[in-house]
């Protein structure tokens, strides 16, 4: 069945989603937390036969990690593994980048069992055309498939956000949460790579990736979350 006919979630990856890594501040990403899983739930409403978590990677990919695969939050000193979908006692191979990792909490947080679970890594190597070509190929298979989505906007906003204060930084995101809160693929698809490098987005790669997958559907948008604690941008939506 066409991928129109499924859903997809996109929620911010920082590690900080996760409790035990943001430690005293984990009350502070509560309402980002919350709409990460009414998001989620939209997407088990949909009935998939196939859940694709799609995430940022640090080189350009695609790489993909199958049910299972291992991610870890030890290099933020928390003793924390989790497993994209469910753990099925193979974690051969390369361990899961930190925005798929948070993908797999979130699924383990809510207790995701509707569909089995692969995760696709991409990097801001990765162009726009062939982020979008990958969209496209995840849209041509066989069956119901829903998306996961995760990646940050800019990390600008303020003085104090890891990048510092940018002025195009209000702007990108403004757009950003616009175009996901809107489905609007070829707004994504738009997005300036260079810019978006420049400004330390994690999410342009994946939310391309997504804009290939929805070209040319019928879906909806809502926006459930958008806001920059600590200066960086974190969007949450859902398109059926």
């Amino acid at each position: 069945m066409p991928f129109r006919r499924v859903a997809a979630a996109v929620g911010p990856g920082p590690p900080l989603l996760v409790p035990e890594v943001a430690a005293g501040a984990a009350p502070e990403l509560d309402a980002a937390r919350a709409a990460c899983t009414d998001a989620l739930g939209v997407l088990a409403a949909s009935r998939p036969e196939r859940l694709l978590v799609v995430g940022p990677a640090d080189t350009a990919g695609p790489e993909v990690y199958p049910q299972g695969a291992r991610g870890s939050f030890r290099g933020f000193g928390v003793d924390l593994d989790v497993y994209l979908g469910a753990d099925v006692g193979d974690a051969r191979g390369p361990g899961l980048p930190y925005g798929l990792a948070v993908g797999a909490w979130l699924l383990g947080r809510t207790g995701w069992t509707d569909a089995p679970v692969e995760g696709i890594g991409v990097g801001e190597a990765l162009s726009a055309e062939r982020c979008a070509a990958v969209g496209r190929d995840i849209a041509a298979r066989a069956g119901r498939t829903a998306l996961l989505v995760l990646g940050d906007a800019s990390a600008c906003r303020t003085l104090k956000a890891p990048g510092y204060l940018d002025e195009r930084a209000a702007p990108f995101d403004a757009e950003v949460g616009r175009a996901l809160g809107a489905a609007d693929p070829a707004a994504l698809v738009a997005l300036d790579v260079a810019l978006a490098r420049e400004l330390k987005v994690s999410g342009r790669a994946p939310w391309q990736v997504l804009a290939g997958a929805a070209e040319n559907t019928d879906l909806a948008g809502t926006l459930l979350y958008e806001d920059a604690p600590y200066g960086v941008g974190y969007v949450a939506a859902t398109w059926s």
